[in-house]
């Protein structure tokens, strides 16, 4: 064995376990990224929403305390129950309209949209079965109808990728414009959908709901995130008029906003993801370059690391066409 191949064993052995070393501390790294981040929300929401809850409390307290003093022949308990039973009552769906009752929000409508909101995981949380049959349907109904939704926004993401890629092939043979249609194709497509999704949509929901603009919009986010606070939810103003389609028409919205959310979401984790991945190519090559000082010249495993980081290895891009092309879905 010569002094060269005795000195390469050991760098690459160091290499590898460089490499190894960084892969391990990735997974600790986002998790402690994911901790802060999510602290931060934690706190800054302490502080925004805080000050408004005790408020809140303060004033439903001397409410209280005040309609117990001016009205003596009310008792505290007797109060309390009617309160819950107020609470139970709007949770399924049932306002008091002076000496009536506003029903209907189990009709086939309703109910609609109640499905839609279950299999999409939206959950706004203002409307629940009450009975158990309802609870145990609920539960098998939403066992094989979240897979059914995730399947049919998946079919529907393709369709909206196919159309871009149509259109910007389109573009390619009729103007010759090579990269810049397909470009130029994914701005209009997220402008449009943007438009659709997410700047139009307030507009119907303050017509409707008589909410501002900018309630609207967060509903509109909200939902499509399927994130589903249920502090706004379109439908439950007793004293409104709904047309019958209005609630079918924003069944559609959910359905293709998400599809292009999810595709908008998907970007953005594969630029995380490339942001990471190139940071590791980096580290990657600092240990090559600090091997090859160290007098290591044979360490061909650290080079084909750095090739393929840089793009360079054709069985690597051959691979990553290929799943570029069979891709369920690509991000906008």
């Amino acid at each position: 064995m010569s002094p060269r191949a005795g000195r390469a064993g050991p760098g690459r052995a160091m290499s590898a376990c460089r490499r190894r070393r960084g892969r391990g501390w990735r997974t600790p790294a986002l998790l402690a990224a994911y901790v802060l981040y999510v602290g931060l929300g934690a706190g800054v929401l302490r502080a925004l929403e805080g000050p408004a809850e005790r408020r809140a409390a303060q004033r439903l307290l001397q409410q209280r305390w005040e309609l117990l003093a001016n009205y003596t022949c009310v008792r505290g308990p007797p109060l309390q129950r009617l309160v819950q039973d107020i609470i139970q009552a709007y949770k399924s769906g049932i306002t008091l309209q002076g000496n009536s009752t506003s029903l209907g929000r189990w009709d086939f409508s309703g109910s609609f949209f109640f499905s839609i909101s279950t299999i999409t995981t939206i959950g706004y949380g203002n409307l629940s079965p009450s009975t158990a049959a309802g609870r145990i349907f609920c539960i098998f109904f939403a066992l094989f109808g979240i897979p059914l939704n995730l399947v049919l926004l998946n079919s529907i993401g393709q369709l909206m990728l196919s159309g871009v890629q149509h259109c910007a092939h389109h573009l390619e043979e009729k103007f010759h414009w090579q990269k810049k249609a397909t470009l130029l194709m994914r701005i209009c497509a997220l402008l449009t959908c943007l438009l659709l999704f997410l700047l139009l949509p307030p507009v119907l929901f303050s017509a409707k709901e008589g909410w501002s603009y900018e309630e609207g919009f967060y509903y509109s986010f909200i939902t499509l995130a399927t994130i589903g606070f249920g502090d706004y939810v379109i439908g439950m103003n007793p004293d409104r008029t709904y047309p019958g389609w209005y609630k079918n028409v924003v069944s559609l919205w959910i359905l293709f906003g998400m599809a292009w959310l999810a595709l908008v979401i998907k970007f953005c984790i594969n630029l995380l993801e490339s942001s990471s991945d190139f940071c590791q190519c980096k580290k990657k090559s600092k240990g090559v370059v600090e091997d090859l000082m160290d007098g290591n010249k044979n360490t061909m495993t650290g080079l084909d690391d750095v090739e393929n980081c840089n793009g360079k290895d054709p069985k690597q891009k051959d691979q990553t066409e290929w799943h570029m092309q069979t891709a369920p879905t690509e991000a906008l």
